[in-house]
């Protein structure tokens, strides 16, 4: 349910279309677990008043949680958590000059009050995730679609290991 006519839970917002490829996999989280959302590119920097407004209107647009993104000095994540009253989370992302720890450290060192879930840099599909636990919290059923979730990755994981033990580690290596 991306972007629809069906009222947004979740804004995804980012400083740049550059965190697109991060962004999009908290989208797809999204998407499969039927949460709809709305995707924006913003720049807290080049277009503060644009900024204000999406982070005043979040609340009133029906979203419970906001899920932002930011490299370098990652204000975005913080600023939204200044304005949004309900939970912000963070992703930091890749840099090239300081590999995101710039960005990670910008938005895991929120003054009190002012607390902003971060997850690790690039971290896309797990902010999905924890926007889906954060919203499951008042939702039986998505509650049920993520345990569903994590047995199926428990199955995955187990499926892999039988394999291991059946071809050896040197074939499992070469991908037979």
């Amino acid at each position: 349910m991306a972007e629809t006519a069906v009222k947004p839970l979740v804004g995804i917002v980012m400083g740049s279309d550059s965190d697109m490829p991060v962004m999009a996999k908290a989208a797809e989280i999204l998407e499969e677990f039927g949460i709809p959302y709305e995707m924006t590119i913003i720049s807290a920097h080049r277009e503060p008043d644009v900024f204000f407004a999406y982070a005043n209107q979040a609340e009133e647009k029906g979203f419970k949680v906001i899920i932002a993104g930011a490299g370098m000095a990652a204000h975005l994540p913080g600023m939204c958590a200044a304005i949004f009253p309900m939970p912000v989370i963070g992703i930091p992302m890749h840099t090239t000059s300081l590999g995101g720890r710039d960005s990670l450290y910008s938005i895991v060192q929120m003054p009190s009050g002012i607390p902003v879930a971060t997850v690790a840099i690039n971290g896309g599909a797990n902010a999905g995730l924890l926007a889906a636990k954060i919203l499951a919290v008042s939702d039986g059923a998505l509650l049920q679609k993520l345990k569903d979730y994590s047995a199926k990755l428990k199955a995955q994981v187990e499926a892999k290991d039988a394999r291991l033990k059946e071809v050896g580690y040197r074939r499992y290596n070469d991908g037979l």
